[in-house]
């Protein structure tokens, strides 16, 4: 079973903003496939199921995400974890896919890390940053930025969709990888 997180925060005011493009790409995936909503409160998350992968949107706010990754990882002995997240690091425009490695700061992966281990496979979508992360990582896209972000977030399905048919991290990082 292969457990596929987006990374987010849960509200009305979180929507659209830079630390919820994990959720952006869950959404947009699950308009494309059928899938069953099978969320629970033990999973602390909204999480839908197609074949043999789950989808998760941890409910937990960004800081616990582990809680509601480790529930359903757990519960449903999940063999494969991919996390969807922004990264301040890269340049709003730039993809990268890579297994392992450390949070960089990256308080929800902190929070998965801890509960569940680094070792995963990760889609990385640039947000670039500014001073003040907190503010930033919580503003929302301007309207130029959000149609930059629609391309990306379809760029970035293709590449999950690959993922999940079989193709391996490095595969998926040759061909999908994008710079800003």
């Amino acid at each position: 079973m292969t457990l596929v997180v987006g990374l987010g925060n849960i509200g009305k005011e979180y929507e659209a903003t830079r630390h919820n493009v994990g959720f952006m790409l869950i959404d947009l995936l699950l308009q494309e496939l059928e899938t069953t909503n099978i969320s629970s409160s033990k999973f602390k998350g909204e999480l839908y199921k197609n074949g043999s992968s789950l989808f998760l949107k941890p409910h937990t706010y960004m800081n616990l995400s582990g809680h509601s990754v480790c529930a359903v990882k757990n519960f449903y002995n999940c063999d494969r974890l991919i996390v969807i997240h922004d990264d301040i690091d890269l340049s709003l425009g730039t993809v990268r896919f890579k297994k392992g490695g450390s949070a960089g700061g990256h308080n929800g992966l902190k929070s998965i890390d801890e509960l569940c281990s680094n070792d995963y496979e990760r889609i990385r979508i640039g947000i670039g940053k500014d001073e003040n992360v907190k503010d930033f990582v919580l503003s929302k896209f301007s309207r130029v930025e959000l149609e930059k972000l629609d391309e990306i977030l379809k760029h970035c399905k293709s590449a999950l969709l690959e993922l999940l048919s079989g193709a391996s991290i490095s595969e998926i990082s040759s061909r999908y990888s994008l710079r800003a």
